[in-house]
């Protein structure tokens, strides 16, 4: 396993930000690490990548403890944090030089450093000053710092937060290009980032792990959430009509004739439906299972008890 956290507290002062967490992420996935505002997402990634110490628990990388092997661990990971941390006095070049220092000889920083700036896309502002260059082009700089050394595994702490569509869009598609042949743990608020690239999703609320899996199957893991179905009648029919077919539990309106229908069980409805309208002379213009997204299943494991 590339990352492996093993019952993972930590406690600052009365107040437990992690609370017992175990999860793994394989050699080779891209996953999505999502939650609200204080559940504990950045502070994990600080204890992977040895910013800061568990009060308890074990994390490895690469079957290395980090706690033991702090250094060490340095080497095979690269972190951007959610405040990218650039010297914005410094020219994009200059910089990537100094960085790649820390981990390179100096015959082999200037071919690093050449590769990562063909990587990101950053060819035309390597004579830039990083105080002079966009949201977007600052955060293509921090993800070449953290890559500067050829990492096998990357931390990635919000890395389109603050960025325009078109920039989000530039960062998630250079990310699915350096995730084939990188373990890369990623942290976002923006539910199709995680959809468009993650292999995994480890949802994360108040400390503790609720959903660890992929979307599909996180889906089905919490399959007693609600059966609905959007549906368009062809005429008028009213709500207690609805509500009187015992296999509706629910009916609301959404415009014109176009209906949600809760079911009164886990069953598929559509053909009751169908049938349904056949028996009142009313016909179906269209007729969709609504499935839950990301999100609907991201509130609801997240929301307040």
């Amino acid at each position: 396993m590339s990352i492996k956290a093993e019952n993972i507290t930590k406690i600052y002062g009365t107040q437990k930000a992690l609370d017992n967490i175990s999860f793994e992420i394989k050699t080779g996935e891209i996953a999505g690490f999502i939650g609200p505002n204080g559940a504990g997402k950045s502070t994990t990634m600080k204890i992977i990548t040895g910013f800061i110490p568990q009060t308890s628990g074990n994390v490895f990388v690469n079957d290395i403890n980090v706690f033991n092997d702090n250094i060490k661990i340095r080497k095979i990971i690269g972190y951007l944090p959610e405040q990218n941390p650039l010297y914005l006095d410094m020219y994009v070049r200059e910089y990537l030089k100094y960085t790649a220092s820390y981990y390179l000889s100096p015959n082999e920083t200037k071919k690093a450093v050449d590769r990562i700036i063909s990587l990101t896309g950053l060819a035309q502002e390597q004579n830039k000053l990083i105080g002079s260059l966009s949201k977007g082009y600052k955060q293509r700089v921090g993800l070449a710092q953290a890559l500067i050394h050829d990492p096998e595994v990357l931390i990635l702490d919000e890395p389109t937060s603050g960025l325009d569509p078109n920039q989000i869009i530039e960062i998630r598609n250079l990310i699915s290009e350096i995730g084939k042949n990188k373990t890369i743990m990623l942290s976002t608020h923006i539910m199709q980032e995680v959809e468009a690239i993650c292999h995994k999703i480890i949802i994360i609320n108040k400390g503790q792990i609720v959903a660890n899996n992929s979307t599909k199957q996180i889906i089905k893991e919490n399959s007693d959430f609600d059966n609905i179905v959007l549906i368009e009648f062809g005429s008028d029919v009213l709500l207690q009509t609805l509500l009187n077919q015992e296999f509706i539990e629910d009916a609301k309106i959404v415009e014109n004739n176009k209906w949600l229908i809760k079911a009164s069980t886990k069953d598929d409805i559509r053909q009751k439906l169908f049938n349904f309208a056949v028996s009142i002379n009313n016909s179906v213009l269209t007729m969709q299972k609504q499935e839950k997204s990301l999100e609907d299943l991201f509130k609801e494991l997240t929301k307040n008890n």
